[in-house]
């Protein structure tokens, strides 16, 4: 509840309009029914068990209302639920630790992106499976500059922000971005780090 409450109220503050709170999944789904808003955000653990009951209903709420964006947010760590998400519903949809999600800019961020239909994967997991590579994988062949560089796409950094984080030109990180696309098979950055969640999957 406390996360919860934190969170409208940063939301607020960013004068982004709260339509409702649901302390459960079904509450939610009868919220997102009735409201139809832009997006949902959604603890993964929910009441009554505390275990995926917010991913099946981040699911659902895609399956039956494909115009509603999902930002699912968690408290560890878990590639597996996200790699679920990605593959079922690619677009639209939204994976982070809450640890993130209480600075403002991120959340606001993460939100805009899912509505501009691309997918948003926390860099912690997307490092966490490009650092999981077969040999005969695309992955492998991403130099470790590379995976900073994806790991920040991923984050949702501009060039310029990355070449300020990186300490490298803009140009360098057009050239990095570039490649990882041709690597992956990747027709741009988003559809780069869908590509490379989804790579994980065969080594999880």
């Amino acid at each position: 509840m406390l996360t919860r409450e934190g969170i409208v109220r940063l939301l607020r503050d960013a004068d982004v309009d709260v339509v409702a709170q649901a302390e459960n999944a079904d509450e939610l789904m009868r919220h997102v029914q009735l409201a139809r808003p832009d997006a949902a955000i959604v603890d993964i653990r929910m009441p009554p068990t505390f275990t995926d009951e917010g991913l099946v209903a981040a699911q659902q709420i895609r399956r039956e209302h494909p115009a509603v964006g999902v930002l699912v947010l968690s408290q560890y760590v878990e590639p597996s639920y996200a790699l679920r998400l990605l593959e079922e519903h690619p677009e639209r949809i939204g994976y982070l630790l809450k640890e993130r999600v209480f600075d403002v800019a991120v959340l606001v961020d993460a939100l805009r992106r899912i509505l501009e239909g691309e997918s948003v994967v926390d860099p912690t997991i997307v490092m966490r499976l490009v650092g999981r590579h077969r040999r005969d994988d695309p992955l492998g062949a991403l130099t470790e500059r590379e995976r900073e560089v994806l790991a920040l796409i991923a984050e949702g950094l501009s060039n310029k922000a990355i070449a300020t984080r990186l300490g490298i030109s803009d140009q360098t990180v057009k050239f990095h971005a570039s490649s990882i696309q041709g690597k992956l098979g990747a027709a741009n950055r988003t559809d780069a780090v869908r590509r490379a969640v989804r790579r994980g999957l065969v080594t999880l």
